[in-house]
Parts: C-alpha cells; structure tokens; sequence
C-alpha cells in the first residue's frame, strides 16, 4: 500500500524552501513518484516564474514516465491564467495517473476547479492528504484569502523577571536580553514574512535597520508606526533602501526629495489601531507581519486580538525594573532551548 502521507510530508519540506520568496503566491512543494520512488521534485519559484508542479515535471530526466507517476502537492494545482499557465492544464497534458492534494485553494480563482479540471481528463484526485499539516503550512495565504487582513506574528525577548527592556540607557542602540544564536534566528524569521512592523519608540530608542543581516533572504517591508511624525528624518528606517509604509495620523508629511520607497497612510489613532493597520496592509497587499514593537506596540494587537502567533524569547537576563513585556493568554505550541535562551512559540485559537 503506497504511504500518500510520507510524500505529502516530503513536499512540505522542500516547501519551506520558497517561503519569503514566492509571495504573493503560497510556496507549495511537489513531488513525483514512480513506482515507489521519487523521480522528480520542485517547489515555487520567485513570483512571476515556475509553479512547483512545473518546477518538479522539469527535473524528471525521462517524461515518457509521467504517464505511470503520481505527483504529489501541498496545494491544489491551480486553473487560471496569472503570471503563469495553469497547472491543472499541464498535469492534464502529461496524463498524469493520480495527483494527491494535501488540502484545497481557498481562492475564488481556483477552490475546487483545479481538481474539476483534473478528474474531467480522466485522472485519479486524492484530496485532503496531511490536510491540517498543509493548511498550517499556507498559513500566510489562507489568512489572506479567508480573513481579508495579514499572518500576524508577535516577537519579542523578554528577561527571566518579565521586562522587555530597561527604563533607561545610556545609548541609542539595542539592549541585548537574547544571545547571538537566537538574534540570528530573529533575522531568519524577518527573511520569510512580508513585514516588520515596530512603534515611534523603538525607533527613536535604537534606531533600528530592520533588515535582514544575519541570514540569506529578502528584506521585508518596514511598518513604522508614528502619531505625530516625532521620528527624525535622519533615522535608518528612512534611509530608502527598503520600502517603509509609516502610519500616522497627521497629513504634515516630512518630505522626502522624489523618495519612491516612503509611504504615508493616515490611520485615526483613537479607534480600532490594530484593525486599521492590518487595512492598511491589506491595501498594499501585505502576507504577513511581524510586530517588534514595544510593549505598548505588542499589547495593542493582542487586545485587538488581532494575531496568530507569538514568537517570545526569554534570556536568562534580569533588569529588577524596567518596562514589562506584554500580558496575553494562549496556548504553547512549542518550547525549545537555544544555549542560554527559551523560546516558546504560541498559537492564537
């Protein structure tokens, strides 16, 4: 008996590959086996290339094998015209003898017509393979696709008595509570999200690059979040090597000489601010974010109850006082050491 699960399970590891650089498109992963061996494999290319199934058909040396293999794919081949042909249509074309799905595409433009379009031809569709396992996989495009906002991330690091950082320094730099090992995984997870988003305090405290330094990846998209524009215009955030969205609530706007990758969007501070940010991102069509804010940043999402996940490091530091890392509930999806840190991972339900 063939064990669908463990080629599903090989996709979603070759998957994690196009994670941060496949968006706006999910990052799936496809396998190809014949007689019980995997001929072929792929996983997406950067946005406006190669789909995963055509990735994984292009590495098989002899096509003529096609028609007797089954391909295997974390998401449900798609069936229109975008940046590419459909999927559905190539695997039609090389007669494939069974495609097994892990879960689904819950967009209008596929859901459920890319299986139609297959069984039409002929061919054999298992659905819903690792199903779960999948769908968390796609985390960051079904957020978009079923509730109209960004994968929400919460990060922060945080001393064995509860602060997240001092009343006071003495320099305009980061206090560090984590060690390196874990800072370089924070900038592992800046390289696969779309976003980073921080409040005016954290900027003018250490001004920050948010960048990716630590890892191989793409920069994300900087969100800083500034009422009043008290961010000077000298700090690292403006220096227009990545784009940055600034959220305020004043039309004073700095001007910044023909500066194409500074936007303004005005949001009102006094309602729903977490809400209104995740429209703002929406609009320009942001997957997912982390928030490296302070406290104050942090604890406005999780009373929004505007998240999905939370990333909280704790060192074995101890300020005695300082400002408190946020309060929430939730439940404690993981727990690892990373030498001297703990790093727990939660999940909003």
């Amino acid at each position: 008996m063939i064990n669908h699960e463990l080629y599903i399970q090989r996709c979603l590891q070759i998957a994690q590959n196009g994670i941060g650089n496949a968006r706006p498109n999910p990052s799936v992963g496809a396998v190809i086996v014949f007689d019980n061996k995997i001929i072929g494999e792929g996983f997406t290319s950067a946005y406006g290339e190669n789909h995963a199934e055509v990735n994984a058909i292009n590495s098989v040396k002899n096509k003529t094998l096609l028609k007797e293999a089954t391909i295997y794919v974390t998401l449900e081949p798609c069936a229109h015209f975008g940046k590419t042909p459909p999927c559905a249509d190539l695997l039609v074309k090389h007669q494939f003898k069974m495609v097994v799905i892990g879960c689904l595409d819950s967009n209008d433009l596929v859901a459920g017509k890319g299986v139609g379009r297959l069984r039409k031809a002929g061919i054999n569709v298992i659905v819903g393979v690792l199903e779960d396992e999948c769908r968390l996989h796609h985390k960051r495009f079904f957020t978009v696709q079923e509730k109209k906002r960004p994968y929400v991330i919460l990060k922060w690091a945080e001393t064995i008595d509860g602060f997240i950082a001092p009343l006071t320094k003495n320099m305009q730099k980061p206090v560090w509570i984590s060690n390196k090992i874990s800072q370089q995984l924070v900038h592992k997870y800046r390289s696969e999200e779309h976003a980073i988003l921080v409040g005016t305090n954290t900027v003018i405290a250490d001004n920050p690059k948010l960048n990716v330094r630590s890892w191989f990846g793409n920069n994300p998209v900087r969100i800083v979040l500034d009422r009043n524009l008290r961010i000077p215009k000298n700090r690292n955030v403006f220096d227009g090597s990545i784009k940055t969205i600034v959220i305020t609530e004043t039309k004073e706007h700095f001007h910044f000489q023909e500066d194409k990758a500074i936007f303004f969007e005005i949001i009102n501070f006094s309602k729903n601010i977490a809400k209104q940010i995740c429209e703002v991102l929406q609009k320009h069509q942001i997957q997912s974010v982390i928030i490296e804010g302070g406290t104050q940043t942090l604890q406005t999402f999780i009373d929004a109850n505007l998240w999905d996940e939370a990333r909280v490091f704790t060192g074995d530091t101890s300020f005695i006082k300082g400002i408190k890392a946020p309060v929430f509930c939730a439940k404690i999806t993981s727990e690892i050491k990373i030498k001297n840190d703990i790093l727990k991972r939660y999940s909003n339900d």
